[in-house]
């Protein structure tokens, strides 16, 4: 059994229902219940918290009750927003000092190190993340801070060998590979009969929904004009999600003539998929999609851009899923169509799916974290 440790995981804040504050929950609890002593800190509260359960196993801590000052506008703010970091990492400080030996901090984004750069971690090692893909970070503002503030962290952990290989061709030796363990438990699973196309996510411009209904936009068109004989002529789109550009993508289904069911956002991930009989993930970027893993572990075939490293990792093309080049609408709407006309391709595909995604068990991933604190150490 491995050493229990005490487990630091500093996050932007732990209490949005986005992809990174779901992963810190699911393996603060993961890590606790391998004996491990957990500590989720947040920088800051989301706008929008969500309640992600009373009694939990591991400690809840939020350093700061406002926000910090923008990062431009002079010298005078600048010396605020320095002074507002340094009094959370003074806290900081004193949270890590009460750690048994053979603590560990781990980073998991890169605003959240600025404020673990300037704590005391003596006598701890840091591990830093990256959730994205190493494309989605360089075309931003996080790659130099990336390069600055993970450059000197024990490990900079990325979801895929080709992200680490990328990190390591741009000078970060650190580069090292840990996936998102997968965080469901089916118990039951979707006959893949119901005329139902689904997908999850928030509704923004990188999580490109927007294509996703230009896709199905071209698929009813088609229907119209030649219906297919194998296909059941009341298929539906359900996008569920909530975010900015929820409103303009219920313009855009209205102005394409489209009828998309938009439900909002929702808990019940399980009545979601088990009710569906293909997923859709038209994203522009992703990392490693916690909601294909969903998905394949219910069953479903999926469709995706081949957008990310991550979604390569999780779907092989023609066994359990059908990936599309980057943007083609066409291309997308094909696949879909293909799906939806072979029953037999879809139950094929969604059973090939749930086999695969056993090699990201939350207990093989564990097994990795758990090697990974040893090495640290040594």
């Amino acid at each position: 059994m491995a050493e229990s440790r005490d487990i630091f995981i500093v996050c932007n804040n732990h209490e949005e229902l986005g992809g990174l504050q779901r992963w810190a929950h699911h393996v603060g609890r993961l890590f606790t219940e391998r004996g491990h002593r957990v500590h989720i800190i947040g920088i800051t509260h989301a706008e929008d918290a969500h309640d992600y359960g009373r009694d939990l196993p591991y400690r809840l801590t939020t350093l700061h009750d406002t926000p910090p000052p923008p990062r431009k506008g002079g010298r005078v703010r600048e010396l605020r927003r320095l002074a507002f970091q340094r009094k959370g990492a003074a806290r900081l400080s004193e949270i890590f000092r009460a750690a048994r030996p053979g603590g560990i901090v781990i980073a998991a984004q890169v605003w959240a190190m600025e404020w673990v750069a300037l704590a005391d971690t003596a006598g701890m090692p840091v591990i830093g993340m990256s959730h994205e893909s190493y494309e989605a970070t360089k075309g931003s503002s996080r790659f130099p801070r990336v390069q600055r503030y993970f450059g000197d962290v024990d490990r900079l952990l990325v979801l895929t060998t080709e992200d680490a290989d990328a990190w390591a061709r741009a000078g970060m030796s650190n580069a090292d590979v840990m996936p998102n363990p997968l965080h469901v438990t089916p118990t039951a699973f979707p006959d893949l009969a119901e005329p139902v196309v689904v997908t999850l996510g928030r509704m923004s411009f990188e999580k490109g929904q927007d294509m996703l209904l230009e896709s199905w936009a071209k698929i009813t068109a088609g229907a119209r004009s030649a219906p297919s004989p194998n296909r059941p002529p009341t298929w539906r789109l359900r996008l569920y999600g909530s975010g900015p550009e929820e409103e303009a993508l219920r313009r855009q289904a209205a102005e394409l003539g489209v009828d998309a069911e938009l439900p909002g956002s929702t808990s019940d991930v399980q009545g979601v998929l088990t009710s569906a009989s293909i997923y859709a993930l038209p994203s522009r970027s992703e990392g490693f999609p916690m909601t294909i893993l969903e998905a394949m572990a219910y069953g479903l075939p999926v469709v995706a851009f081949d957008s990310a490293p991550g979604i390569r990792e999780l779907i092989t093309h023609e066994v359990d899923g059908l990936l599309v080049t980057p943007g083609n609408v066409t291309e997308f709407a094909a696949a879909l169509e293909r799906l939806m006309d072979d029953p037999g391709l879809r139950t094929k595909m969604g059973e090939a799916g749930r086999r695969s995604v056993q090699r990201f068990s939350a207990q093989v991933v564990v097994d990795r974290w758990e090697r990974m604190f040893e090495l640290v150490y040594r």
